[in-house]
């Protein structure tokens, strides 16, 4: 019995190595383009997609925005060249200085206070003309363009005081200065051979006025004004090769922007001495606040909103606010300090606790008010929150109306969730900051930097990978660098 046990062991065992067992290997799906077809993308938008960045356009940014990394992961779909209007400057142009044009912004340490911010780098280069192959083009994303800005022709020109709508970044690569339009020259670059296009315009039809405290209506644009110029500008796009499909961005909320974030409601500090100094000053106007809750002219929450009292250590400071009740008549100004429902902007940060037309006796945030265009009152900050829904709804409604040919990226939802600090890449988080190394946001608080528009240009991956079945490899953000450190 024994044996018989011991030859049916050896039996099975032998039956088992008689076998080979082979394990199914993971299955890597190959990169693919699905229904849609990569092989040559045109893009047109704004800064965002010029990638304009630190506050200027120069060679890194422009090579590091979404649309330029997009079309390098399309590459592996069949995607062909992308080209750029070249800037051919390293550090771009911020603003004019005494000595001449100032180059893009970096982090900077001041070696008197040991504070840290943004400061340009030196030397920059005012943009000029685009030499390259304009036919060639690729991106059609311009900075500082509205709706309305991408469908005239006076945007290319003719440079003159009379004609606001003058944009030089446009006119340098332009194909009839003057004469075309961005969207034309986009539409045309899409009927020359173009398959698939990005669409991601509309930011500046709101945030100019943002950026500007709200203090001027007029370049605020309206709902109905916004409508037809989103459907003109893509159905233009959609017309110019009935058989090319697009991906079209929404307008992200001006609340993550770091612009809004960086300077604090109560960013003034002053010492007892300077508390008590201004708080004489303003006695009368506390007296006179008193005297209009008595006469029933503001009730008395108001005038606890209106009162101002400086103390040692950080303080809010005295600003304008339109939204006060007219006490004009008893010869008292709107004015107010500010509380933690205001978002100050990222230029007070210099121009608080200053002298105001060098008089040392009008200091601005005490003695002086702080202007409209400083701040953004919570009453200015719902106009533009609603303002921003009925853009995006209109958005979301035109690529719904198109949904054979457009897909709609969420880029609002990227960025409040990266407000949340629910977006990283393995492992790494991308903050709403400009901070190094997780700010996602360049050193003008507005724009993303080049890790920050990897994350987008995944996003894009993602929803065309769903729409179209498609398998577009994507970025890693990690490998894009984020702001410099500071110097």
């Amino acid at each position: 019995m024994k044996y018989i046990n011991k030859l049916l062991l050896l039996l099975v065992l032998g039956a088992f190595a008689a076998c080979t067992y082979e394990f199914p290997e993971p299955q890597i799906d190959e990169p693919t383009s699905g229904s849609a077809d990569l092989t040559k993308i045109v893009s047109v938008g704004n800064s965002l997609t010029a990638g304009f960045m630190d506050g200027a356009l120069y060679n890194r940014a422009q090579q590091n925005s979404f649309a330029v990394i997009l079309a390098e992961q399309a590459r592996a779909v069949g995607g062909g060249d992308f080209n750029v209007p070249n800037i051919n400057s390293v550090n771009g142009f911020f603003q004019m200085g005494p000595q001449g044009p100032l180059g893009r912004l970096i982090l900077t340490v001041n070696p008197q206070t040991g504070a840290t911010g943004p400061a340009p780098i030196g030397a920059g280069d005012l943009p000029s003309d685009f030499t390259g192959n304009k036919a060639a083009l690729n991106n059609f994303g311009v900075p500082g363009i509205t709706l309305l800005t991408a469908l005239i022709p006076q945007t290319g020109g003719p440079a003159s005081p009379a004609n606001p709508a003058y944009n030089r970044l446009y006119e340098r690569f332009a194909s009839n200065p003057g004469t075309s339009t961005i969207i034309g020259d986009a539409a045309a670059a899409l009927a020359n051979g173009g398959t698939f296009f990005t669409f991601w315009l509309g930011n500046n039809d709101v945030l100019g006025y943002a950026t500007g405290g709200a203090s001027n209506p007029a370049i605020l644009t309206s709902n109905s004004d916004f409508q037809q110029r989103l459907a003109a500008a893509l159905g233009a796009m959609l017309a110019a090769n009935p058989n090319a499909k697009g991906a079209v961005a929404n307008i992200p909320s001006l609340a993550v922007l770091p612009y809004f974030t960086l300077v604090p409601w109560n960013a003034l500090p002053l010492s007892q001495a300077q508390a008590d100094q201004a708080n004489q000053g303003y006695a009368a106007y506390n007296g006179g606040l008193a005297m209009a809750r008595a006469g029933n002219l503001i009730t008395a929450e108001e005038e606890q909103r209106r009162r101002i009292q400086f103390q040692a250590g950080q303080n809010g400071f005295v600003m304008e606010d339109e939204f006060l009740t007219d006490l004009s008549a008893l010869g008292l100004p709107s004015i107010r300090q500010s509380k933690s429902t205001d978002r100050a902007t990222l230029p007070l940060s210099a121009a608080l606790g200053q002298p105001v037309g060098g008089n040392p006796a009008l200091i601005r945030g005490i003695s002086f008010p702080v202007e409209d265009q400083f701040v953004l009152t919570p009453e200015e900050q719902l106009e533009i929150r609603d303002k921003i829904t009925a853009f995006n709804g209109f958005i979301n409604a035109a690529v719904q109306a198109n949904s054979d040919r457009l897909v709609l990226v969420d880029v609002n939802n990227l960025l409040d969730r990266v407000l949340q600090g629910q977006v990283s890449s393995g492992g790494v988080g991308l903050t709403a900051s400009i901070i190094p190394p997780n700010g996602g946001f360049s050193l003008d608080g507005v724009h993303p930097n080049a890790r920050a528009h990897a994350f987008v240009a995944n996003l894009f991956i993602d929803q065309i990978n769903q729409k179209w079945e498609a398998n577009i490899p994507r970025a890693n953000p990690n490998e894009y660098i984020g702001n410099d450190l500071p110097r």
